[in-house]
């Protein structure tokens, strides 16, 4: 008989990668022909790199100091949570640590934009780097185009180091070539998040550094979800970071990017960009509410959650083809979570995509009677069309299973987003988490999506707190009616969106307020070989 046990590849789809191009004599020509192109400027992954780790001895700074009376006295495997839900709030948490730092500030990012947000963290840590703090910064390299000459200058301060993960070629056809000739390498990515402050205060979760993630953007927001971590958890988020700050993939900017003429003149520009940006941003609505939530981090003891908990995360072999197979994996740890589920489980995910193991997986919670409910985005909500489409053919084979499908609905307001937004703005479900039996709660980067299980280095912490778990479950149901749809498939396979909008409940019977534009591209990404890839 098959084991009742349920691993979480299996439940979004375990895969062998499909191939973007078949060996025919074209293609290997062509990639001939561009790595020629690409090697104009070449990666050295031997690289001479100097071993770094966390620095232990700060318990005399100013967060240790502030941190002492809740953290004295706690067990060695209970760690202080705090929920950060609102955008604000997250983002003013980030600006205070980085102020207040007087060691260390390690931060690990898939991407920081040019942004508002982007250009005001970059401008705290370049300001604690000036006061003697030192700075280490690993980001993921799919968004850096054009960062280069910017990544050098910064590097080149005495206080601070920038390391990229699994950085693509640069040169004549560096990217594009890479796309090509190294896909297998450049397709796997650095998605974990975090922010570590003197190895005192830890802030993990699913926001990357941009306008979107904190309520900021003009037009389209995202609902997000960060957790502060204080106590025991935050020398294991240390241990982490260090593991990937040391790791092969893991590479200084001397290694593949060539310095700008004038590296000390780029940096002067990044300072008269930032506090340009930064004159700019004052007096808005929104530096207000910030700066007022700011002062709050300041003055208010912050009601954290002791709590047993596991910090889960990939091994950054991950990163690397040929060892993918041995890493250590966070899927592990999560499929344990669900596994032990007794009566209920829910899922946020903004990328939701099950294959048909993973079909049959969700399948087999429901017949051990199991309630589960998944909240994704809707086809309007969602920013990426394309992982929708790869969404759509587990839709009515989940609803006849008995999951209960809901997806978040464009218009749904987002905390601290009106402070910045126009009228046309729009929501985007980008909180990664889940709930276990209102007992057990996961925050961090993983989406329930292939590329999470298989491709992508992931990051999260495990809470096992029930009154923190039944708060987050409660929020949750209670804005199910009103900000997501719950989809329904009726005897003739037809799928309906249900809503209440007021006091009335509307029914819609295709994705709703979506143009037949954005209903092809998902049709379209539907069928094509790449649900994999997603």
């Amino acid at each position: 008989m098959e084991s009742e046990r349920i691993s979480l590849a299996r439940l979004i789809g375990a895969f062998t990668p499909v191939p973007i191009f078949r060996q025919s004599a074209k293609y290997v020509l062509a990639g001939i022909f561009l790595s020629t192109l690409s090697a104009c400027t070449t990666i050295d992954f031997d690289h001479p790199r100097t071993t770094s780790t966390q620095f232990t001895n700060t318990q005399d700074g100013y967060i240790a100091q502030q941190l002492v009376d809740e953290v004295q006295g706690r067990t060695a495997d209970e760690s202080g949570f705090l929920p950060l839900i609102d955008g604000i709030d997250a983002l003013a948490a980030r600006l205070l640590f980085a102020e207040k730092a007087q060691f260390s500030i390690d931060v690990q990012y898939y991407l920081i934009k040019d942004d508002l947000v982007g250009n005001a963290f970059m401008a705290v840590l370049l300001r604690a780097a000036d006061r003697g703090v030192r700075v280490r910064l690993l980001i993921d390299d799919v968004f850096t185009q054009g960062y280069d000459n910017g990544m050098s200058a910064l590097n080149a301060h005495p206080h601070i180091e920038i390391r990229v993960f699994n950085p693509f070629n640069r040169g004549i056809m560096g990217r594009a070539g890479a796309g090509l000739t190294r896909f297998s390498r450049i397709n796997r990515r650095l998605h974990n998040k975090s922010f570590t402050v003197d190895n005192q205060i830890s802030l993990i979760g699913g926001r990357n550094i941009a306008d979107e993630y904190f309520g900021a953007a003009a037009g389209n927001n995202f609902s997000d979800l960060d957790v502060v971590g204080i106590g025991p958890v935050v020398q294991e988020v240390s241990d982490m970071f260090d593991l990937y700050w040391n790791h092969q993939t893991a590479l200084p900017i001397p290694a593949f990017i060539d310095p700008p003429d004038d590296i000390d003149a780029e940096l002067r520009r990044l300072r008269s960009s930032w506090a340009d940006h930064l004159a700019g941003l004052q007096g808005t609505r929104y530096a207000n509410v910030v700066n007022r939530q700011v002062s709050h981090f300041l003055t208010t003891d912050a009601d954290f959650v002791w709590a047993p908990y596991t910090l889960v995360y990939d091994s950054p072999d991950k990163g690397l083809n040929e060892n993918a197979d041995e890493r250590r994996s966070i899927a592990t740890a999560l499929s344990d979570s669900l596994h032990a589920a007794k009566f209920e489980v829910i899922i946020l995910s903004p990328y939701f995509v099950p294959l048909r193991s993973g079909i049959a997986g969700f399948s087999r919670l429901r017949a051990r009677g199991i309630e589960v409910a998944i909240v994704t985005n809707s086809l309007r909500a969602n920013n990426h069309a394309i992982v929708h489409g790869g969404y759509m053919p587990a839709r009515r084979p989940l609803l006849r299973a008995g999951v209960r499908l809901y997806e978040a609905r464009a218009d749904a307001q987002i905390s601290g987003a009106g402070y910045n937004a126009n009228a046309d703005v729009s929501a985007t479900l980008h909180t990664k988490a889940f709930i276990v039996d209102r007992k057990e709660l996961f925050i961090g980067s993983f989406n329930f999506d292939p590329r999470s299980v298989n491709l992508n280095t992931e990051l999260g912490v495990l809470i096992r707190d029930p009154a923190l778990a039944e708060q987050l479950a409660k929020q949750v149901v209670a804005a199910l009616p009103s900000r997501t749809y719950e989809l329904k498939v009726d005897d003739r396979s037809r799928i309906s969106w249900h809503t209440l909008e007021g006091d009335e409940e509307v029914v819609y019977a295709k994705e709703p307020h979506t143009t037949w534009t954005q209903r092809l591209v998902a049709r379209i990404a539907r069928v094509l070989p790449i649900h994999s890839q997603l």
